[in-house]
């Protein structure tokens, strides 16, 4: 033979092996519905007089990891059966080649007998002989059944690749009365599934690699004859559209190839050009019903709020997974409060520019937030006034005190296109927004304008911006990214502007707001965990009065953060002629107390040294048994003259190191080198010219610490372990592994002569956004002078 035709003969045999195809079946229903088929599936129950025959397909065909998950498909239907001598009862039989008979049904009386048989099944292999064994079954009966007093159900798993033929013996044991489900493994050929079930087919054919999708269509074709039931009388057995789905694999002419040719004749090879063929797959589907059970869920009535995700636990219960801005409230409920005192003024776009539809989702914006933020007990009052061509104060601010009569007055807002003149708009705002008599002095509360816009106006906005920002209003811009840069100059800064990319992001910004509102009266980072530790150079050469300085700009500092166990803990070391805790991160659990403490602070002189301060933190601050919280961002501000710090750069490199941020802020004329080293890398240094200006520096001071705040931690720096245990990260969680004679979840408690053997100490902490633990609940732990 030429040695081309060879080559083509080989291609052939080569590709002939390619598995031509690998079918599917699909249920096309959404994820819920997913849910709620396979949750159907497990509170089913079938308790009545009948005889379950489970005919195995062993064949090479389907391989023994098909073989497998036959088996696990047997086991989870013996699961809803209530097997017994006078209920239920189960038999199996194997076939290949030829059909073996595993256990008859009169051999086992419990579940568990039953289910431990099948398992210890031993795959075969061979032939599929499909009719051997449906012959078997003609000439025998059940082995162990009831001769057909009882119903008769014949649940068959196979490829449907019998090497014979089978209708005619299929249709015979259907005469006698025997239900027959064909259950399909690996890819079956669905043409033969459906020549061996029952009618109606579409309820009798299923896929064993969908366990709980199959046993729970089995069990609703079951329902019908009430030989089983479900758990909830609510539960309704449904059709739903699915598919058959093939995966074809075909063969295709891609082109020609140079090959060479042999003449016996001429004894020459020629080259010529020979076809040369592709190999793709192609899906096929076919349309089909399948027939599920599904239960009512605790999810239909849709509990989470807010874009909050409902994932149920079993029939009644549900837990629900909130978006970042809604988490700890139950059922992702908004739950705001304006705690600082304000009059808030919304001023809504109504021009063309804007639209209608842009219109009324702004009014659905101020609603949502009203309802969300106001209560009787809150302290700001709301106003809403609308502009395109004029403005319009449609709702002065504080004329409603009651929030659902507010947002009702809402609904009668008119639209009324016109020009976008959002200059004049503020002007006018400046001007007689706010009404005539407004509350002057100390008293009177911040007034905000929250402009609402997705055009950007016609006319120029700079100027009225400015006028009225010099009338003390405070403006907010919430737009579209079209109207960003405008908003951006009538606010005066990026950081009073919220932009949504997609409308309906919109109503997501309604926290973010909230911020925004309070920012000017709350500024800081309130809401973010942090251990924060101050630590004061107290040496001669400060001097009393500068050391008075720091200790007032360190009392600044802290009014900008909400000082509780569970969000920001403080602590304070000074050093000098000696260094000195004057209170630890777990000392006070309140800003008041934390302040007071601050003021008290002792000046010591003397000749300080950096190094050793914050070795001293390193030791006996900035430990998790001294206070310091898992998985929380930790922080020391280091305030300085510049002398005694030639030796603090490697232990503060050992801060870093263990998961502390480091900020040095120097002041005068310090040792810039020094310094330097002292920064780190990341240059953490801020220099003050006089001990004066500290207050000068303080948003640069804030904004440094709200930045480490919010970078990812390492919940084994510090490490949660005592007594030189070993912190190990897992999967977003930590736990210690202790030394001999050590045990517990921190490697806390001595082991006793006598006791069992100790089981190492596991704790779990998550290092996602949840509420880290607070100083009080690690407070009950065993003090221990080892890290």
């Amino acid at each position: 033979m030429p040695s081309f035709l060879l080559l083509e003969a080989a291609c052939i045999f080569l590709f002939s092996r390619v598995t031509p195809s690998l079918p599917q079946q699909e249920v096309l229903v959404s994820k819920e519905t997913i849910g709620k088929i396979s949750v159907a599936s497990k509170m089913m129950w079938c308790s009545a007089a009948m005889d379950v025959l489970f005919l195995l397909d062993g064949s090479h065909s389907i391989g023994k990891g098909s073989f497998e998950r036959s088996k696990h498909f047997a086991i989870t239907v013996c699961d809803a059966l209530d097997i017994s001598s006078e209920m239920v009862r189960v038999g199996a039989l194997q076939f290949s080649s030829a059909p073996h008979l595993e256990f008859p049904l009169d051999s086992f009386s419990t579940r568990q007998e039953v289910k431990a048989k099948i398992k210890k099944m031993v795959f075969k292999g061979g032939r599929t002989e499909t009719g051997l064994a449906l012959k078997y079954l003609l000439r025998t009966g059940f082995p162990g059944g009831r001769n057909g007093s009882v119903p008769q159900i014949l649940i068959l798993t196979t490829d449907g690749k019998s090497q014979g033929h089978v209708a005619l013996l299929a249709k015979k044991l259907k005469e006698r009365g025997i239900t027959v489900f064909a259950v399909g493994v690996r890819f079956p050929r669905w043409e033969e599934l459906h020549m061996l079930a029952s009618e109606p087919r579409e309820q009798h054919v299923l896929l064993a690699e969908q366990v709980e999708d199959a046993t729970n269509g089995l069990f609703s074709t079951l329902s019908h004859s009430a030989i089983c039931t479900t758990a909830s009388p609510d539960c309704q057995v449904g059709a739903y559209p699915c598919e058959h789905k093939t995966l074809e694999t075909v063969r295709e002419l891609s082109g020609n190839v140079l090959c060479w040719r042999g003449s016996r004749q001429t004894r020459t090879v020629l080259a010529t050009l020979c076809p040369f063929y592709s190999w793709k797959r192609v899906f096929l589907t076919q349309p089909a019903t399948c027939y599920r059970t599904t239960c009512p869920g605790p999810c239909d009535s849709q509990p989470c709020q807010n874009g909050g995700t409902c994932i149920p636990e079993g029939l009644d219960s549900y837990h629900c997974l909130c978006p970042l801005a809604f988490r700890g409230e139950a059922n992702c409920g908004l739950k705001l409060s304006l705690e600082c005192r304000i009059d808030v003024l919304f001023l809504l776009d109504s021009s063309a520019g804007t639209t209608l539809e842009g219109f009324l989702r702004a009014k659905a914006f101020v609603k949502r937030f009203v309802q969300a933020a106001l209560s009787e007990d809150s302290w700001a009052r709301v106003g809403v006034a609308v502009y395109s061509k004029e403005l319009l104060v449609a709702v002065p601010v504080g004329e409603y005190q009651d929030v659902p009569d507010l947002v009702q007055s809402l609904d009668s807002i008119p639209f009324s296109g016109g020009p976008t003149l959002t200059g004049s708009a503020l002007r006018q705002v400046a001007e007689r927004g706010f009404g005539s008599a407004v509350r002057t002095g100390q008293h009177r509360p911040r007034r905000v304008v929250v402009l609402l816009t997705e055009s950007r106006s016609q006319d120029e906005v700079a100027g009225p911006a400015q006028h009225a920002r010099a009338r003390e209003l405070f403006l907010l811009g919430v737009g579209s990214e079209a109207a960003r840069v405008e908003l951006e100059e009538i606010t005066g800064s990026p950081e009073h502007v919220i932009v949504y990319t997609d409308p309906q992001d919109l109503f997501s910004q309604i926290p973010e707001l909230q911020g925004r509102l309070c920012s000017r009266t709350q500024p800081g980072c309130r809401a973010q965990s942090l251990d924060l530790v101050f630590m004061l150079d107290a040496s001669a050469s400060v001097g009393p009065e500068n050391f008075a300085h720091m200790q007032s700009f360190m009392r600044s500092c802290t009014l900008q953060f909400d000082v509780n166990p569970d969000i920001t803990q403080v602590g304070l070391v000074v050093y000098g002629s000696q260094v000195q805790t004057v209170f630890g991160l777990e000392t006070h659990p309140t800003r008041t107390a934390v302040l007071q403490a601050m003021s008290q602070a002792p000046y010591q002189g003397g000749v300080g040294s950096a190094g050793t301060a914050l070795l001293h933190i390193y030791d006996k601050v900035m430990t998790v048994q001294r206070g310091a919280r898992p998985g929380v961002p930790k922080a020391v501000v280091m305030l300085t003259g510049g002398r005694g710090v030639e030796d603090a750069a490697v232990p503060a490199q050992k801060l870093r190191d263990n998961g502390v941020s480091v900020l040095v802020m120097g002041v005068g004329p310090i040792l810039r080198d020094a310094l330097r080293r002292l920064a780190g890398p990341r240059d953490t240094l801020i220099h003050v010219a006089a001990y004066s200006d500290l207050q000068y520096h303080q948003d640069q001071l804030i904004e440094w610490i709200c930045g480490e705040a919010k970078r990812p931690v390492n919940l084994c720096k510090p490490s949660p372990c005592t007594n030189e245990g070993t912190c190990v990260l897992q999967n977003g969680s930590y736990r210690c592994e202790c030394r001999d004679g050590w045990e517990g979840p921190h490697c806390e408690n001595r082991v006793l002569r006598g006791d069992a053997p100790r089981a190492r100490g596991s704790h779990q902490e998550s290092a996602g956004e949840q509420q880290p633990p607070s100083s009080q609940q690690l407070r009950g732990r065993p003090r221990h002078s080892g890290r």
